[in-house]
């Protein structure tokens, strides 16, 4: 059986992204029932559920289906020595600006103004801070003052500038967002992201550490145990999992920037050849972009956006940001960086221990190079969320629908007897779920019509749903297996459905 549908994709935004998530319990403010606390989530039951499948699939992907990377997992807390060596003691900063009259804080380098021009001469400026709708609402502004301000005639462009490349004898005319008014904000400073805390009972300048704003500072800190203990040769990588925390000016776009955030990061060590870094590193992007897609990401909303060497950290050698089309914009979602050997270098001096790796291939001793992805989990599950979120019409009907690769879906299948008040089929039905929920996430259903509760798992991305019906127990002994895409029903033994859908997860 199946059911007339259209498959036409609805363009998705931040406010559908959020709402199911909050009403489907994927992702919660943090502290809500105190009005909640900016730059911190909670994950909700299927958020939980979709995160580890991500994390694992990015473990199983990358460590234990390569025979080139190994794993650790290092403290969110390390020695501060470690944070002065990798400079983010001195350099890990943003600009902020300060609102003298509402408080507020903002980065300088997103807050943008633009000048109204009038007859060839600068009236005033209006400011906003970065978002998708940055600069149509300051053009829109813009426009407004010149109608109201300007004479008849010809009136020049609007030219969109960053707060922190202005003159500095404009920054007294810029109009702070919060009040629309110049002269409220101070100039740009320096604003370290690291939260700080306190090690031991006494509090002194010598009890204090930091919560790690990266993961990778842990890989270099291990790199010589590793090396010693885990029979590794370069080309080598060292993955790791875990929570970072930087004290973001500007928390925005959901769970896009938060404050507290999970990171997956490889630092894969090879000599420092000058081509072989070259190579490397496009091998690592090839890779990166293949695994967004086997998870599920489209293409389509899949780019790169290769850093020019002006823009590049001192250290580095190139950068490419594998970037992904979100509802508020295109963002960066997953960096490749060819760090060269500064971190390892950096570690050396400052530790006084040796980071030189011999090489018994070129029979030389070198500290090595890295090239380092790094992605942020919080950022690919907002861009799973956002590929998989569809509205389409089934039999006239409209359902809003999360089409997930098998793999992330929270719930692998649902069980539903079609009645709930025959013990036969309720018996069947739950023998069917006990004996799935042994290997696979799945959910038992009794409650509603069976057309409502197909729409509940089609919202939550359930790829399968199974019914047992009075045919189950009379007449074929077969469950009718739904799958959610194409709403196409089938009648099959419960050991083919168990095979589909393992077949499916595991791509087997």
């Amino acid at each position: 059986m199946s059911e007339e549908q259209s498959t036409a994709p609805k363009t998705v935004t931040m406010d559908e992204v959020i709402g199911l998530c909050r009403r489907r319990g994927f992702v919660f403010q943090s502290s809500e029932i105190y009005g909640g606390i900016n730059g911190f989530f909670d994950y909700g039951p299927l958020g939980v559920e979709l995160r580890k499948n991500i994390k694992d699939a990015w473990w199983q992907d990358m460590v234990h289906r390569r025979d080139d990377v190994v794993g650790v997992d290092c403290s969110i807390i390390m020695h501060p020595k470690v944070w002065q060596a990798s400079g983010h003691v001195d350099g890990f900063s943003d600009p902020m600006v300060d609102c003298k009259e509402s408080k507020m804080r903002y980065r300088a380098d997103q807050l943008f103004f633009a000048p109204v021009i009038v007859e060839g001469e600068t009236i005033g400026y209006v400011s906003v801070m970065e978002d998708a709708s940055m600069e149509d609402e300051a053009n829109k502004k813009a426009a407004e003052m010149k109608r109201k301000l300007g004479k008849q005639g010809e009136l020049s462009p609007v030219e969109l500038k960053s707060y922190d490349e202005a003159d500095p004898s404009e920054y007294e005319l810029i109009p702070s967002p919060a009040t629309g008014k110049p002269g409220s904000l101070t100039p740009p400073r320096d604003f370290n992201l690291m939260f700080e805390t306190n090690v031991g009972a006494i509090r002194n300048e010598s009890s204090v550490a930091y919560l790690r704003p990266e993961t990778a500072q842990g890989i270099f800190a291990e790199f010589r145990n590793v090396v010693d203990t885990g029979r590794v040769k370069v080309p080598f990588g060292i993955a790791q999992v875990g929570r970072a925390f930087r004290n973001e000016i500007t928390p925005r776009n959901f769970i896009f920037r938060s404050r507290e955030f999970e990171q997956m990061e490889l630092e894969y060590f090879i000599s420092p050849d000058e081509e072989e870094w070259k190579t490397v590193h496009r091998e690592w992007i090839n890779w990166c972009k293949e695994w967004l897609q086997s998870i599920g990401l489209r293409p389509e909303l899949i780019g790169e956006d290769v850093h020019p060497e002006d823009k590049l950290a001192h250290y580095s050698r190139a950068c490419t940001d594998l970037t992904f089309r979100y509802p508020f914009g295109v963002q960066e979602l997953w960096g490749i960086a060819a760090r060269g050997n500064f971190d390892l270098t950096q570690h050396q001096e400052h530790s006084g221990k040796s980071m030189e790796y011999f090489d018994e291939a070129r029979k030389e001793k070198y500290i090595p190079h890295v090239i380092e992805p790094s992605v942020g989990v919080d950022r690919i599950f907002l861009a799973v969320l956002c590929s998989a979120y569809e509205i389409d019409e089934i039999g006239g009907d409209k359902r809003t629908v999360l089409k997930f690769h098998p793999r992330m879906a929270p719930v692998k299948a649902a069980i539903l007897p079609l009645v709930k008040n025959k013990p036969e089929l309720v018996e069947r039905a739950r023998g069917l779920y006990e004996k799935l929920q042994r290997r696979f996430p799945v959910f038992y259903d009794a409650s509603g019509a069976i057309g409502r509760r197909y729409r509940r798992q089609d919202e939550i991305g359930t790829p399968f749903c199974l019914t047992v019906d009075f045919d189950t127990l009379e007449k074929d002994n077969l469950v009718t297996i739904r799958d959610r895409d194409t709403c196409e029903q089938e009648r099959v033994t419960e050991e083919e459905a168990i095979a589909r859908i393992t077949a499916a997860v595991y791509g087997e």
